[in-house]
């Protein structure tokens, strides 16, 4: 049932007044929660909660770049209920002389009271103020806060000056006023202290994307686009970092199973071995073939390992592995060769003494293998051995899977720390000066979620 009678409670109404410095009339849209309101015509910050708005401080300003994204007076849902921007301020830090600045919002309920929005470079945040002061460990490097078991990390600490204001505040705003402003992160999150004088007040703020603002507020168009990476900015890859490496511990322990597998079930079985001599210094043909040798069970491969005597030198030996029954020859050739030595920078080897190979898919049979050695002439005898070997499973594979797993993993967790590189380089624990002039840094300075937010 409806509360109704003299007794209910009153809707609150908007109050009009008119400027003392210019006689522009001032609507306070926060009624007596008010506690300086800026006139929109001339600047002049009044006394809220004096009838006569006593003139607190004259700040003739145009509006120019900093008319409010937000409309003063637009109302917007947030987090589920209806609030409507009742002030605005620039605030700008200044880093080795250079400012930079960001834009905050006042918002007002007249049930839920204050809730503050801040902007920089298109990056948004959700702030409110921290009933209860968050743990402080300042021997952690970097220092850090916790608060509801989470923990942030110090980001940054600056001084922070109000450069403009428009609009209604609940504490005594002043152009120019400053105050010692440190922020501690954890994406999306960042937890913000600010000193002025003995006071401190702690705020949260949540990151916000611009299109989220936009629809929370109707706004036409469509928002700035974000520039850069901001300090509370979640990473977008993070998730994907976290999936892709579950994914790549899944699939290798798949690969090592079947690897396991394979190796259990390979029949590895020798078909040929033999040792033999290649006279260089003769100038007849030296090919020859081998014993017929079976080879049994299923279609698979055959591993050939050749091994030879090489010393400062080399042979290459012609292969043609032929079915006896069908004809059918496997060509190729390889080469084994060693070479050692002294230079200028000490010993060095090059080539091995041995040299394997695996011929696929070999179907069952009576098989010989044809051999034609070559090398340089006049080297004397060079002895080598082979050794032929059915259905031994292949490393090859699980590499060039592992290979595919890694690629993608790698790369995803190289853009993921590329990302907090860009968050942390304009940090207060930046790798070294020099981040700061050059790079994403010069146009992309985080900043300071700034005058949180007095009471």
């Amino acid at each position: 049932m409806s509360a109704s009678g003299p007794n209910a409670p009153q809707k609150p109404q908007v109050k009009s007044l008119n400027c003392p410095s210019c006689g522009a009339a001032i609507t306070l849209r926060s009624f007596t929660q008010a506690v300086t309101v800026v006139c929109d015509h001339c600047h002049s910050i009044l006394d809220a909660q004096d009838p006569r708005l006593a003139i607190l401080q004259k700040f003739e300003a145009a509006v120019g770049e900093d008319r409010p994204l937000i409309p003063l007076g637009t109302r917007g849902k947030i987090r589920g209920t209806d609030y409507e921007a009742v002030g605005f301020e620039r605030r700008t830090i200044h880093v080795d002389g250079v400012p930079y600045s960001w834009h905050e919002y006042v918002l007002f309920n007249p049930y839920k009271g204050f809730r503050y929005l801040t902007e920089y470079n298109g990056h948004w945040n959700d702030t409110s103020i921290l009933r209860s002061v968050p743990s402080l460990d300042r021997d952690a490097n970097p220092p850090t806060v916790s608060y509801l078991g989470e923990t942030y990390r110090h980001f940054q600490t600056a001084q922070a000056a109000t450069s403009f204001v428009l609009g209604e505040f609940p504490w005594q705003v002043r152009v120019g006023e400053t105050a010692d402003v440190s922020d501690y992160v954890s994406p999306p999150r960042v937890i913000s202290s600010e000193r002025s004088g003995k006071e401190i007040t702690w705020s949260m703020g949540e990151y916000m994307s611009g299109g989220d603002v936009w629809r929370a507020f109707g706004l036409p168009g469509n928002p700035p686009e974000a520039v850069g990476v901001y300090e509370n900015q979640p990473s977008p890859l993070s998730a994907d970092t976290t999936k892709i490496w579950l994914a790549f511990v899944g699939f290798l322990v798949v690969m090592v199973v079947m690897l396991i597998g394979f190796s259990m079930a390979a029949r590895k079985e020798t078909v040929l071995q033999g040792t033999y001599a290649f006279d260089t210094n003769s100038r007849t043909d030296a090919s020859f073939v081998t014993d017929v040798f079976e080879l049994k069970g299923h279609t698979s491969n055959l591993e050939l390992q050749t091994t030879a005597d090489v010393d400062n030198k080399w042979i290459y030996l012609n292969y043609a592995l032929i079915n006896v029954e069908m004809g059918k020859a496997y060509d190729f050739g390889r080469e084994v060769s060693y070479y050692h030595g002294y230079d200028s920078d000490g010993a060095w080897t090059e080539g091995s003494h041995s040299d394997s190979v695996a011929v696929p898919s070999v179907p069952p049979g009576n098989y010989y293998l044809r051999i034609e050695p070559e090398s340089d002439f006049g080297r004397g005898n060079v002895y080598y051995s082979i050794s032929a070997k059915r259905d031994v499973p292949q490393m090859s594979w699980f590499g060039i899977a592992l290979l595919a797993l890694l690629v993608p993993a790698g790369l995803i967790t190289w853009r993921s720390m590329s990302f907090e590189h860009l968050r942390w380089s304009e940090s207060d624990y930046a790798p070294s000066s020099s981040d700061d002039d050059s790079g994403p840094g010069d146009f992309n300075r985080p900043i300071t979620l700034g005058n949180l937010f007095k009471t």
